[in-house]
């Protein structure tokens, strides 16, 4: 599975990676959620996917990921969702953000499996029996061991499926990943597992794989370094991707994000998109500082394609 990565995993990014093959499923940057029930425009602008079945152009099923801290309205816009036709809905208490905390979201419910347990039930309710309802959570805001108490929550609210990033709020995103605590959350609960965390390549997919014992994976940073990285997992690729094949992939994703958005937006998330690239490939950092500077997108687009060449 392709992660959700607020800000970076959009339509535009989803459409690209699909198209390389080797990803089951995708889910939406999440929707945020107050007391209001959003627009269909709303659920469009997020999941444009919603208009050809909740699937990319590749076929890849698309789930649209909420967020909030009521479970009232949180069930209504799942409703909404489902009714526009989509794949599956997935509840968000993991975001590490300090301002979706702040405001009651994300993370910040991991203190409060009681809450986790509502929000799930109501969603699951919301919605037809068909439309799976997922969860995403961390170990915990900051103790690991609450993964135990939100994953028994998630599973008796109706979840589906449970994907676990395994470090807690306060850890962020530094290494390591605790994929330790996977078994003992299976010890405890019956609900399916996904191991998320880490997985930069096929080898460390190896070891994720033998010591959670998970059979699903959720992959993000790493995939957005090598985006070839899930047809390598799954064996449709002999060998690491290079350079070459990569960096053919930059160009139609700007003019992607430029039909998508505007150009300016195409100028900012590419310049994103390579500084990720690099952390994979040192060719995509000698390309990230030859365009770094152009912030006009016709001086920008020029300096990329002279720096692919």
């Amino acid at each position: 599975m392709m992660a959700p990565m607020e800000g970076v995993v959009d339509w535009v990014m989803r459409d690209t990676l699909t198209s390389i093959g080797g990803i089951d499923q995708c889910v939406t940057e999440f929707i945020r959620v107050t007391q209001y029930l959003h627009s269909e425009i709303v659920f469009h602008k997020f999941c444009p996917e919603l208009r050809m079945g909740s699937k990319t152009r590749f076929g890849t099923p698309v789930f649209v990921q909420l967020l909030g801290g009521h479970a009232e309205p949180l069930a209504m816009n799942a409703e909404r969702a489902a009714k526009l036709g989509a794949a599956g809905i997935d509840l968000n208490f993991g975001c590490p953000a300090k301002t979706v905390n702040r405001h009651d979201g994300g993370a910040s419910l991991l203190k409060c499996p009681d809450r986790v347990l509502g929000i799930v039930k109501a969603v699951r309710a919301a919605v037809p029996a068909e439309t799976p309802v997922t969860v995403k959570i961390r170990l915990g805001f900051d103790d690991p061991s609450a993964c135990l108490e939100n994953a028994l929550a998630a599973e008796e609210g109706g979840a589906q499926w449970l994907t676990v990033h395994c470090r807690t709020k306060t850890d962020g995103y530094r290494p390591p990943a605790y994929w330790d605590w996977m078994p003992k959350i299976r010890e405890k609960t019956k609900i399916p597992l996904v191991a998320n965390g880490e997985i930069w390549t096929r080898e460390d997919f190896l070891r994720c794989q033998e010591v959670t014992g998970c059979d699903m994976f959720m992959i993000g940073r790493g995939a957005l370094a090598n985006p070839f990285i899930f047809r390598e997992i799954q064996g449709a690729a002999t060998r690491t991707s290079s350079w070459q094949e990569v960096g053919a992939l930059v160009p139609g994703f700007f003019a992607a994000c430029t039909d998508h958005i505007n150009d300016h937006f195409a100028t900012s998330r590419t310049k994103q998109w390579l500084k990720s690239l690099a952390l994979g490939h040192a060719e995509a950092k000698e390309v990230f500082n030859q365009v770094k500077t152009h912030k006009k997108p016709t001086e920008f687009r020029s300096a990329l394609e002279k720096a692919l060449s």
